[in-house]
Formats: structure tokens, sequence, C-alpha cells
């Protein structure tokens, strides 16, 4: 029997944690065995992963388990793009080693896969703590009062892309249709590199048919625990050239020039800029560079929504004009 559903577990150096996913895993899978296949692609770990790996490997003998440990640390892109593109059944769900998933929520997605084959995409609707203080930040990422499959699925995704960022990068709450999200990874093939990456597979799935987000959250995200949040270039580089070059990119993906370049404004508005100064502080060359390219695509951005909006105006006066 084919698999319908990819579960992959990238990870680095937190045994511990993978213990405790591949726990609720081994729950979780009572009665999907044959209809899953299950992934962990260790990123050259030197802690007890393979351990962990080897210790929960029993528990999952009537499922397809692939076991991967990469050479040298790839980066935290490189290993999803390779659960991605290693995956071979139908859909694909890439959790995250920390983050807290309930029991139900594999089978909730099983159903649905099977029930809407026609689906590209199904989010997961989820809650987010703040890991440090372990306070409850909200209680749901997008406020869905109808569970329902919209067949336009771009018009989902540029909603829930304005509402709140971080929703269609958490890669948790993601179930791609597989064909659709390997073929997202080639036509980027250089978003291996940007942090950003997994929005733009998101907005590709979401542009190639239909989507469904839950109205019931069924994961949760952590919040303040990522290792990124903690390098100050690192998330220089997330600021300035990540982010904007996904808005860029999300034009291929099949969004509208308008669309992506209010992205890039409302970006340029709502940044943290002291990121940036306190980079100007330690690196001031590394910023300098870093931030000219930037400036350009929001002077460019700002150009090319002013300059439509002032040829529609001024053809509203000629035509009042002519009627006069």
């Amino acid at each position: 029997m084919d698999t319908v559903l990819t579960i992959a577990i990238p990870t680095y150096n937190r045994g511990h944690l993978l213990d405790k996913q591949l726990a609720w895993l081994a729950k979780a899978i009572n009665g999907f065995e044959s209809e899953c296949e299950i992934i962990v692609s260790d990123n050259c770990s030197t802690d007890n992963t393979q351990e962990i790996i080897q210790k929960w490997l029993p528990s999952f003998k009537n499922t397809k388990f692939h076991a991967n440990r990469n050479s040298e640390n790839l980066g935290v892109m490189r290993n999803i793009a390779y659960c991605i593109e290693t995956a071979t059944s139908r859909y694909i769900w890439t959790i995250g080693d920390d983050d807290p998933i309930q029991e139900r929520t594999l089978g909730y997605v099983v159903k649905n896969i099977k029930e809407y084959p026609e689906l590209s995409l199904l989010i997961l609707n989820f809650s987010c703590r703040h890991e440090p203080t372990g306070n409850l930040i909200y209680e749901r990422c997008y406020q869905v009062e109808n569970e329902q499959i919209c067949s336009d699925g771009k018009s989902v995704f540029e909603r829930c892309i304005q509402e709140n960022h971080s929703g269609v990068g958490f890669m948790t709450a993601q179930v791609y249709r597989t064909d659709l999200v390997q073929h997202a990874v080639k036509k980027w093939s250089t978003g291996v590199k940007n942090m950003e990456a997994q929005v733009f597979w998101t907005a590709y799935c979401a542009a190639h048919g239909s989507v469904k987000i839950t109205k019931e959250t069924y994961v949760e995200s952590a919040f303040g625990s990522s290792y990124w949040m903690r390098e100050p270039k690192t998330l220089l580089k997330m600021q300035y050239i990540d982010l904007p070059l996904l808005y860029v990119k999300l034009m291929e993906a099949g969004y509208s020039n308008l669309f992506c370049r209010k992205l890039v404004l409302k970006h340029f508005i709502k940044n943290n800029w002291r990121v940036f100064f306190g980079a100007l502080r330690r690196w001031p060359v590394l910023a300098m560079t870093t931030i000219l390219p930037y400036l350009s695509l929001v002077s460019i951005s700002a150009w090319e929504i002013v300059i439509p909006a002032r040829e529609i105006e001024m053809a509203v006066i000629n035509s009042n004009d002519h009627k006069s």
C-alpha cells in the first residue's frame, strides 16, 4: 500500500527533544502505521541523537522509517529541504523536534488529506507560547470560524501573510502536497540559503490548489527558543536580505507585483531598526553593504506603487474633465 503522509523531523543536537517527539509519534501513529512514512534527518549532531533514533526504531517496525545522518551540518534549511526531496508520500508534514503536537493531530491530518485529495496545502491552526517565560502569547494564529476548503489558495495565503507572517513560516503548521513543495524547492534552488524559504514553499503550494485552515488548534509554536534569535548577524541577514528577497520571489510564485511591493513597504515601516543600528555599531561595513540593496528595493517598490496610483488619479481627473 502506498503511503499517504510523510512525517519528517529535521533535527540537530536536541536528542532530548527528539526523544519526546518520537514518543508522541509512536503513540499518535497507532492505526495509521501503514499509511505513513517517517523520515528523521540528523544534521550531524554531536549529542546522543543517534542513540535516541535507535531507541525508538522498534516502535515503528510497521512503518516505513528512513533515518538519515548528514556527514556534516548542512544548515537548517538544507536539512529541511532534504526531508522534502526525500519524501515519497502524496503529502509531507515536516515537524520541528521541539513543537508540542496534540495526539489527535496525526489522525486529523490523515483523514483530511484522504478525504480531500484536491488539497495542495493544509494549514494547522496553532497557539504560540513565549518559551523563556512560559506565557501564552496567543491562543489561535488564525481566527477561523467556518472551517472550509478554499479553491483560491492564493487569496488565503495573501490574507494569512498580512495577518501573521510567522504563521505561514511556522514549519510544523504546514502540510504540503509533496509534488508541489518539491517543485517549489527546485524552483528557488538557492532558497536553502534563505531562512524565509519556508514561506515561499507555503506560498507556492497555496498558489497551485486548494487550501484549508483548521478552526481548532492542533500544535504549539515556541517563540524565543530559536538559535537565530540570539545571533545578531543571522537576524541582520534575515531582516534585510532574506525577507526582502522572499517578497521578490513571491512574484515568481504567481503573486502580483503590487501585492509583493506592498509587503516590502510594510516591512520597511514596521521593521525593527534596532537590529540594523546594533549591527552598525559592531560591524559597520557589513551593516552598510547589507542595508544599501534593501533601501534600493524599498525605493523601487515605493516608486512602482506611487506611479500607478498617480496614473489612476490622472485618468479619473481627465475622465471627469471630458464629461464636463
